[in-house]
């Protein structure tokens, strides 16, 4: 992919996650971190709504399953790892119940907001 290929990519998942941003919290969500960067990965948004805080995975594409399709199981086991740092660095979050959502963007329309989608297994 070129750069202004690139760039334009960038851009576009940044104006991905300020929609999803603005669902959830239009959806009583108060968001806790964007782009939350860890050595075991990251997570696009984590939000929480009363006793349940979500880490969001965003997915901007031309449809959305084509979205849901970019999903992919080692995706989602980093950012599994990537919740544990997380937690690990705010313990009041302990006693929540955790879920793992996706958010699928298309150029139109409004992002479409899946939760639970997915649950981490031990070992």
């Amino acid at each position: 992919m070129s750069r202004s290929g690139r760039a334009a990519a960038d851009r576009f998942g940044r104006w991905a996650e300020m929609r999803c941003v603005w669902r959830l919290r239009l959806a009583g969500y108060r968001v806790l971190a964007r782009r939350y960067r860890s050595p075991a990965g990251e997570i696009d948004i984590i939000a929480r709504r009363g006793g349940t805080v979500a880490f969001v995975e965003v997915k901007a594409r031309a449809s959305h399953e084509a979205a849901a399709f970019a999903l992919t199981d080692s995706q989602l086991r980093r950012i599994a790892r990537a919740a544990e740092a997380f937690a690990a660095r705010h313990p009041a979050l302990l006693d929540c119940a955790w879920r793992f959502d996706a958010m699928l963007v298309t150029p139109r329309g409004w992002p479409r907001h899946m939760t639970d989608i997915w649950r981490p297994t031990n070992g």
